[in-house]
């Protein structure tokens, strides 16, 4: 299984210089830990790209959460279009799929390979997520597809395992400390139905 914290550390100690860094948000309270390590390190703005979040309330309150944070953490923020219609086109075949399956790979490349675009055209050298922060997401399934988008687009990407080494834990410690609203589902019509999942 490849080691993306030294993977992560190696990257970091290559650098010459700081990098623009275009990190895609799924919400809150996943980015809370992730920019807090990756300030240290990197000029980074956040993406917030989410066309998954059903239904239109709750994708404007995770905004309007992930809004407070970065002005709290000094990050810019770069809202991208609220395209809902297209993750449901785009996954209509999978509705009954099970969580983490066909469907969750299908969103994953949706947002990542949107992000890439936009950040290539707004001049970012390298691409990240924070989707690895969540104990439900696969790591390995959502750096491969976060490679691919970025060489897509002609960026570089920082793998990373943002669970692991306390990751997840201190997203939660620091959601207490912002008073971050905490969702119980991932995002999509299709986990809400269950409420299963959570970040």
């Amino acid at each position: 299984m490849t080691n993306y914290h030294n993977d992560l550390v190696n990257y970091i100690l290559s650098m010459s210089k700081r990098t623009k860094l275009a990190l895609h948000s799924c919400c809150a309270p996943c980015s809370s830990y992730v920019l807090e390590f990756l300030n240290d390190f990197f000029d980074v703005t956040v993406f917030f790209y989410n066309p998954n979040i059903h239904p239109l309330q709750e994708y404007q309150h995770r905004l309007c959460e992930q809004k407070r944070l970065c002005a709290k953490m000094n990050v810019p923020l770069v809202e991208c279009e609220y395209d809902s219609q297209v993750f449901l086109e785009r996954t209509k075949d999978y509705k009954t799929a099970p969580e983490g399956a066909e469907r969750c790979g299908i969103c994953f490349k949706m947002r990542l390979d949107n992000t890439a675009r936009l950040a290539k055209s707004a001049g970012f050298d390298l691409l990240c997520t924070t989707l690895t922060v969540s104990p439900h997401k696969n790591a390995e399934i959502i750096n491969s597809i976060g490679y691919e988008s970025a060489k897509k687009y002609g960026l570089e990407w920082l793998p990373g395992d943002f669970k692991k080494r306390g990751g997840y834990q201190r997203s939660i410690e620091l959601s207490r400390k912002y008073e971050l609203y905490r969702q119980n589902y991932c995002g999509c019509i299709y986990s809400d139905r269950g409420k299963t999942n959570s970040e």
